[in-house]
């Protein structure tokens, strides 16, 4: 629920919100890796036995920097963005990142940082608060539901499709029975263990189209994040193709680097997404990607 912080910093970025308010039909959606671990066990069920979706300064797990502890990067971003409000708060106070859908894509809002993701119900727009470009680039445009030029903004943005997400942060936590409308799976975990675990939450199982690419696609994108990923998807995918359940699977392998399948997935996720995703729709109409 809100706390004394989580209104104070909502107060504190309408003070910089400027601009119309938030299609209340749209969702926040929370983008992650399904197949992955947190301390060993499927991190499905562990969302399942915790109820609740935590933080990076919870987790201290990321499909981003890992920057959130005191005086670290997160720290300090989240202390100029709300006024200071969580500066001393627990980890368990502080808010819980995920992006604004305002593309209205299949896949959630930001894929670049997972497969699948939470959709988030109507209410938890009311305890949003939204920064464009993302946090870590220091932005200067905020937003909350009641007020917000963000999404003319973005879309008047060339951006890579994989960047150009208007970041949320939820605040006052993010349960999963109370929060989440539907947990979306990639069509390739259909009849696996993640669809299984997927089951034990206490929302909707839905699913998209699924990620796929080619060896030939993989090679022929090789500049977008570098020839030694591209050799890397080569040297993981099954019957000539890859797709986010054969990334998992070699993440949890322990034979690579996973900073390095991340550039595996980052190619997959622009150059193979599915009909109804953004990056899809981009690179039909010829987007330049400027890779970072």
């Amino acid at each position: 629920m809100q706390t004394s912080r989580a209104r104070a910093a909502v107060a504190h970025v309408t003070t910089q919100a400027v601009g119309p308010a938030v299609p209340v039909d749209l969702r926040v959606t929370l983008n992650f890796h399904p197949d992955r671990t947190a301390d060993g066990e499927p991190i499905l069920r562990a969302l399942a036995r915790d109820g609740a979706y935590h933080s990076q300064f919870v987790t201290g797990t990321s499909n981003g920097g890992l920057t959130a502890h005191p005086g670290g990067d997160r720290w300090r971003w989240e202390s100029r963005i709300f006024g200071g409000a969580y500066d001393d708060a627990e980890p368990h106070e502080r808010p819980v990142y995920g992006a604004l859908n305002f593309r209205r894509q299949v896949v959630g809002a930001a894929p670049r940082f997972g497969s699948a993701h939470f959709r988030l119900t109507a209410a938890a727009l009311t305890r949003a608060t939204f920064c464009y470009p993302d946090s870590a680039a220091e932005p200067a445009h905020f937003g909350v539901a009641a007020s917000s030029a963000l999404i003319a903004l973005a879309e008047s943005d060339e951006q890579d499709p994989l960047n150009d997400y208007i970041e949320t942060q939820i605040h006052g936590g993010v349960d999963l029975a109370r929060d989440v409308e539907a947990v979306v799976l990639d069509a390739c975990y259909r009849g696996t263990r993640v669809e299984d675990d997927a089951r034990r939450l206490p929302c909707a199982v839905e699913w998209h189209p699924g990620y796929r690419i080619t060896l030939a696609d993989l090679h022929a994108h090789a500049d977008y994040r570098g020839p030694e990923y591209a050799a890397l998807g080569e040297e993981i995918a099954e019957d000539g193709h890859v797709d986010p359940r054969v990334i998992g699977d070699a993440a949890r392998s322990g034979r690579y680097a996973l900073q390095d399948l991340k550039m595996v997935w980052h190619t997959l996720a622009r150059f193979g997404a599915p009909e109804g995703a953004g990056t899809a729709r981009a690179q039909a109409a010829g987007t330049g990607a400027a890779g970072i």
